[in-house]
């Protein structure tokens, strides 16, 4: 494919999405831009269907459609189990988004760092929750770079470097990031949401129709890679892989906090209750189309040399007419971008509100927004230095972040549900955890034959409960808390906001 006609791509895309970031800057009021929660959670006000969008977008990400249908061209249809599973733990929005919002009304938080440190009465748990955030999330974006430079450089055969690809998704999600914070991110991701939907549910049926339709397609499968349709699959995945990859996961909504972090932005339950049911229906089409793109590719291309390139070089073949191939890689570039921007904000968010406000005496609110619009480019810099390492299945990797984020979930699930729970059991669970999942990884032990995946969430349980039954709690703090989060109803959006004594 030209090189040409990418660049055009993107440049119509880029101004398209400029003009809709700007347009939501003008409807920003100016307590929108002054303080924490207008700029990075657009004053609690988003609707439903801005929320469903934008929800989704920041969630299927680069992953989906280059790592996930990467993941199915290496391990089949254990790929499509592995993310189901990720599909079932959206139930978990359900049980804790009201909660969630409805101490995030109340006492004015920001960040999920900053509601378990209030929760726990101890400013450290909001320090180290941001501090373990950064360490894993930001790998995750380096992992959405990655696919957008796997991508651009596959579909123009090595015309466009992969560095390219990364220099242009990085410059992007600052420049929205910038514009007007969380508003300028939810309505241009709610416009790359829809635009890569419908471009890849397009694309896709008509590469599954080139191939012989859906009965010829897997017909081949059958014929020439019937390990790929049957568990556990050509050699990737074992039931004890497929363990490691889908419990961490499972707890993805919960534990990653750019995406909990949405849960403080609906304007009501009633839009909460519209965005998870937009997100559900939109992640499960997408799933489908990813996988199907896997398996297209694996009929198509079956020796690649990377499975991370099977979405980029279906799109660049005979396949897909170009002018289809360079939008649905615009769809994947806005999803990219979409996920890192998120990251970005959620970050500069937690490291200005949760370490810096909680370090420098009398740090106003307008002085922590500064600093988290510093942090910003620093952020994307350090995501851009680990995309440059190239490391392989985008997906796997992808994985290996929400392990050492899945530490932070009994805390949070604590935190409404054992009154018992302390700050230090808290801070047990997330450094320790932490510190054993980096040295599982870093050294490649497995102990007893379990991956890290199946590790992390029992060692942060066991220490969690351990610590907290030897520990003290703040009785009064706790009540407080879990009394908010119980009476969350339809009714509650007339909450008044008591600002948490962290902020």
């Amino acid at each position: 494919m030209s090189t040409g006609l990418i660049w055009g791509a993107v440049a119509v895309y880029l101004v398209i999405a400029l003009v809709v970031a700007y347009l939501s800057r003008g409807e920003a009021t100016n307590g929108d831009q002054v303080d924490m929660s207008g700029y990075f959670l657009g004053n609690r006000q988003m609707n439903g269907f801005v929320s469903a969008l934008s929800y989704s977008a920041t969630t299927y990400s680069a992953f989906m459609m280059v790592g996930l249908a990467g993941l199915t061209y290496a391990g089949g249809v254990g790929a499509f189990g592995f993310e189901i599973v990720y599909f079932a733990g959206v139930s978990l929005v359900a049980i804790f988004g009201p909660k969630f919002w409805a101490v995030g009304k109340r006492f004015g938080y920001v960040t999920p760092s900053e509601m378990l440190g209030h929760r726990y009465g101890d400013k450290k748990v909001a320090v180290v929750t941001a501090l373990a955030s950064c360490l894993f999330l930001i790998p995750y974006a380096a992992v959405q770079l990655a696919g957008v430079g796997y991508l651009l450089a596959g579909m123009s055969g090595g015309a466009i470097s992969f560095t390219t690809g990364v220099v242009v998704s990085t410059v992007l999600a600052i420049l929205f990031s910038y514009i007007a914070g969380i508003r300028s991110v939810m309505w241009t991701d709610s416009l790359q949401a829809l635009f890569m939907i419908v471009a890849s549910t397009l694309v896709a049926l008509l590469v599954v129709h080139s191939l012989g339709g859906f009965s010829g397609l897997f017909d081949t499968l059958a014929a020439e890679h019937p390990d790929s349709l049957s568990v556990p699959g050509p050699g990737l995945f074992s039931f004890i892989t497929f363990l490691g990859l889908t419990i961490p996961w499972f707890f993805f909504s919960l534990s990653n906090p750019q995406v909990s972090q949405r849960l403080f932005m609906p304007s009501s339950l009633k839009s909460m209750r519209q965005m998870l049911i937009g997100f559900l229906v939109f992640g499960f089409i997408y799933t489908v189309v990813s996988v199907l793109w896997g398996f297209s590719a694996l009929v198509a291309f079956p020796d690649l040399a990377k499975s991370d390139l099977a979405t980029p070089t279906l799109l660049a073949s005979e396949h897909v007419p170009p002018v289809l191939g360079v939008t649905v890689m615009v769809g994947i570039l806005a999803a990219a971008v979409s996920t890192i921007d998120s990251i970005m904000l959620t970050l500069s968010s937690m490291l200005s509100r949760d370490v810096y406000a909680n370090v420098a005496a009398q740090a106003s609110e307008s002085r922590q927004l500064k600093v988290g619009k510093w942090v910003l480019p620093v952020i994307a810099i350090l995501a851009f230095v680990f995309a440059e390492l190239q490391l392989n299945l985008i997906a796997v990797l992808s994985v290996a972040a929400s392990t050492g984020l899945v530490v932070i979930v009994p805390a949070i699930i604590g935190a409404f549900y054992w009154k018992r729970g302390t700050a230090a059991g808290a801070l047990a669970s997330i450094v320790i955890g932490g510190l054993a999942v980096i040295y599982l990884y870093a050294t490649g032990a497995k102990p007893l034959g379990l991956p890290p995946g199946i590790w992390a969430l029992p060692i942060a349980v066991v220490l969690f409960v351990a610590v907290s039954l030897a520990t003290r709690t703040s009785r009064e703090t706790a009540e407080a808390f879990m009394t908010t989060a119980g009476t969350a109803g339809p009714d509650s959006g007339a909450a008044s906001v008591e600002r948490s004594p962290l902020a």
